[in-house]
């Protein structure tokens, strides 16, 4: 694709274009805006293709950080009526009505593991995650240290997964993992 080569770029499309939409999705919340941020995103790729280092990360990990970066600058002009992260997890609908292109919802033990979570945990965890906010921007909104905004999101990560019975890797746990 760095060579210009236009069959390479369609194969690089096709084989992106779902883990892009889903990104710009995740963050902007409207399809509309969406495809425009991944359409923007594989065009960035394009014209910037011969930058890519492969020692610094794999092809998917440096597209979905162009994506973020997209959707991300995006956000101002695009969300008119921002929904405060303290009341997500109690909005999401356990089971929305499935339309082709949605996103899978939050399931039912994820939302109650997020609700359960302290407020101070819960808040960082939730702008980084549905916001796409970083770390230092948490710390910057709510006037916190950085090691305090990194530790709550790992904590509030950590019980998730505890709450939710998976192991780190996000897959359940053994009876032997549990321990």
């Amino acid at each position: 694709m760095g060579a210009g080569d236009p069959d390479a770029a369609v194969a690089f499309v096709d084989r992106f274009q779902r883990r892009v939409y889903g990104m710009t999705l995740s963050i902007l919340r409207d399809r509309g805006a969406a495809e425009e941020a991944a359409q923007d995103t594989f065009v960035r790729a394009w014209k910037h293709a011969e930058a890519y280092d492969s020692r610094r990360g794999s092809v998917a990990a440096w597209l979905l950080t162009i994506a973020r970066n997209m959707s991300i600058n995006m956000l101002p002009r695009r969300r008119p009526d921002p929904v405060d992260p303290d009341v997500l997890p109690a909005l999401q609908d356990p089971a929305p009505a499935r339309d082709e292109g949605q996103l899978t919802p939050v399931s039912e033990p994820i939302r109650a593991a997020l609700v359960g979570l302290p407020a101070d945990q819960r808040r960082p965890l939730v702008l980084a995650v549905f916001y796409g906010y970083t770390a230092r921007e948490i710390a910057e909104l709510d006037r916190l240290p950085l090691g305090t905004v990194k530790t709550r999101i790992r904590t509030a990560l950590h019980r998730l997964r505890t709450d939710i019975g998976a192991g780190d890797d996000g897959s359940p746990m053994s009876d032997e993992g549990q321990r």
